[in-house]
């Protein structure tokens, strides 16, 4: 079972060795919403039906997902065929060679940190977080040079989160994150890791001295569970 594993994720990842798969992997995955063929053609500078392949290779592969629907709007005759449509799936490729199992030691913390009456030991996960948080914004902060304005701090912001793993999505109202870094321990842990995450993005606030910014929890379906309400300038 364990070696069925690891070779599915070798195959995984060796799915995405092909140059222009790749980018189509991480073009699809980069949308707020699910796209075309012929918009990730476009996007990626190939052909159409090179995109159908390698698009239909992935899915074939539980790297995204595919859906019909008509983009028109309009059901019934005259109302064309539904377009195929590609998203990313809920797969999660993590490869170890030899196998090291780092979420096995995730899930054993976390259920001692849930299963400990101590308000102490939770208070302690609170502030490591937040130390670190800090220290990745007081890091992201000094790479970026002088202190940027408002909007350059955002921008800052984003990069040190996407580095992090929560894939930055900016609204007109806030900063919103459409990957989980530990998305594995959620739904076990959903009230520890929401509170880990929301203690490390704040973290990464104040260390990069965001002003306006204020991470908290706000959980939507297929986001994170924390955002960041920007205060506009």
């Amino acid at each position: 079972m364990a070696q069925d594993r690891l070779l599915a994720e070798i195959a995984g990842v060796a799915t995405l060795a092909e140059p222009v798969r790749r980018a189509l992997y991480l073009y699809v995955c980069g949308q707020q919403s699910e796209v075309t063929r012929d918009r990730a053609a476009a996007a990626v500078d190939t052909s159409r039906s090179m995109a159908g392949f390698h698009l239909d290779r992935l899915v074939g592969e539980g790297l995204l997902e595919a859906s019909f629907r008509r983009l028109t709007g309009r059901s019934g005759p005259g109302a064309g065929r539904p377009a195929k449509l590609y998203r990313r799936s809920q797969r999660q490729l993590a490869l170890s060679l030899p196998p090291r199992s780092y979420e096995l030691a995730a899930r054993i913390l976390a259920s001692a940190v849930d299963a400990s009456p101590s308000a102490k030991l939770r208070a302690t996960l609170t502030e490591s977080a937040r130390e670190l948080g800090e220290r990745i914004g007081e890091d992201a902060a000094t790479q970026a040079g002088a202190p940027p304005d408002h909007g350059g701090s955002l921008a800052t912001l984003d990069d040190a989160l996407a580095a992090t793993g929560f894939e930055p999505e900016r609204t007109a109202r806030d900063v919103r994150f459409r990957n989980c870094p530990f998305h594995a321990l959620t739904e076990e842990h959903r009230e520890l890791v929401c509170g880990m995450n929301l203690a490390l993005i704040e973290g990464v606030v104040d260390g990069m001295d965001v002003a306006g910014a204020k991470p908290v929890l706000d959980p939507v379906p297929g986001m994170c569970c924390v955002c960041v309400r920007v205060e506009k300038k």
